[in-house]
């Protein structure tokens, strides 16, 4: 199987040779890796470059784009730039962050894992960040979704659901939308991947009331947003995002902001979630 790499960065140069150095390392080495520089005021795109010039796989894109980052819409346009370069010769296509160390069985793993099973749609790792020396899960989700850092699709899957939306929420709705369509999500506890930089480290202040936006646009409604909201605030440890991402929901709502999904979809989505909480609540 061949699997395609697009890596979108955005003033990464702190971390993607080690990133890069990672993908060089690899088991089964990527057929194409595209790195997409977007709007980067820092040495990421000469460090691409030179490593390029060791490596055929890989190629650079530059991208401009505004200079605020925020959650989804950002990074899946930069994703979306890359992959228009790709042609279509590929069985699994991978988005990356730029800010990872991959183990050097990674993507050998994951191949294996999509062989194994024709259902099997998408499929990943853990991230892990150090703290005090030591690195432990970065434990922000179920053990069975997998991180936006480093998902992987095959091809007939990734097809299906429409490619990867660009909002808050895409590495959500790509998961809940593979299940729609009958196809399975696999996560390996076996491979750990150094997340080198906090998840939300570059958000500002207008990103939180966006998670309320997100539950609002995946088609959860209220019940289901406010205890997904709960359970993500404690998460965090941080209690008080409880009324950011209600107040997200509410404005979401007044705007009629558009879903990400259809009305079908969003039923689903519903009676997926409240299953998985019943599940949890009667085990």
């Amino acid at each position: 199987m061949e699997y395609y790499i697009v890596i979108p960065a955005h003033n990464e140069e702190a971390f993607i040779q080690l990133t890069l150095d990672s993908l060089a390392s690899q088991t089964i080495l990527p057929k194409k890796v595209v790195v997409v520089n977007d709007n980067s005021t820092d040495r990421t795109a000469e460090i691409v470059t030179e490593f390029a010039t060791k490596n055929s796989w890989i190629s650079l894109v530059n991208k401009t784009s505004e200079a605020i980052h925020l959650p989804g819409s950002k990074v899946i346009q930069a994703f979306h730039k890359g992959f228009e370069t790709l042609d279509h010769n590929y069985d699994i296509i991978v988005k990356l962050d730029a800010d990872l160390i991959l183990p050097a069985n990674y993507f050998e793993t994951i191949l294996n894992i999509f062989k194994a099973d024709p259902k099997v749609g998408m499929a990943g790792g853990f991230a892990y960040i150090e703290k005090n020396g030591e690195w432990i899960l970065e434990n922000l989700t179920d053990k069975d979704h997998i991180r936006g850092a480093f998902k992987a699709y095959r091809k007939e899957c990734f097809l299906q659901i429409g490619n990867l939306k660009p909002a808050m929420g895409w590495d959500t709705v790509d998961e809940l939308l593979s299940k729609f369509y009958g196809w399975k999500v696999v996560t390996d506890a076996s491979l750990k991947v150094k997340h080198l930089k906090p998840t939300g480290a570059n958000y500002n202040k207008a990103a939180r009331y966006k998670q309320g936006e997100a539950f609002y646009t995946l088609g959860y409604g209220f019940l289901i947003t406010s205890i997904a909201s709960a359970k993500l605030a404690m998460m965090k440890k941080k209690p008080l995002l409880f009324v950011d991402y209600i107040r997200g929901f509410w404005k979401a709502r007044s705007d009629k902001k558009q879903l990400l999904v259809t009305n079908e979809q969003a039923r689903f989505i519903r009676s997926y979630r409240l299953q998985k909480m019943k599940a949890k609540i009667f085990r």
